[in-house]
């Protein structure tokens, strides 16, 4: 079972004991969206990423997901949002989740927690943000306001 952590890392030089840290590579993955697309990082490469790891049982992510869509559209002309959803396999969960939310970024469905476990993700939510060569520039361990999302993407 994962749980919410309350730790966020904001700087390069304070990093945490486990999982991918800042400065490394963020691994490719392949997941569908909620059409059936199916999406890859890497074709991403040359645009600033904000990779999010929730679940529609979290409240914390339920909590963030109207902030992450705020930030997807104030950001929208240099950041892609990818929310990668852990539910495991309750994809009508999920699309009712984001019918009521409105929300307008892509969702992945990682329904065997491939990537989440490539991510080494231990908590939810948990959110990686890569630069536009695919490398971890920040990351967080809890529920992101839209102020520290902000924050953390500073030009």
């Amino acid at each position: 079972m994962v749980f919410s952590s309350f730790f966020f890392i904001m700087s390069t030089n304070v990093e945490a004991n486990t999982g991918l840290n800042i400065g490394e590579e963020a691994p490719d993955f392949k997941l569908k969206d909620l059409n059936g697309k199916t999406v890859r990082l890497s074709d991403y490469r040359g645009k600033s990423v904000m990779i999010n790891f929730w679940a529609t049982w979290c409240p914390p992510c339920k909590k963030e997901m109207l902030d992450i869509e705020t930030f997807s559209k104030k950001k929208q002309d240099h950041w892609i949002v990818l929310a990668v959803n852990v539910d495991g396999g309750n994809e009508k969960g999920v699309r009712q989740f984001v019918k009521e939310r409105n929300l307008t970024f892509p969702i992945l469905i990682d329904n065997n927690d491939m990537v989440s476990n490539q991510y080494d993700i231990l908590s939810i939510p948990t959110t990686f943000f890569l630069n536009e060569d695919g490398i971890i520039i920040k990351k967080g361990f809890t529920m992101l306001t839209l102020q520290q999302m902000m924050e953390m993407t500073k030009d």
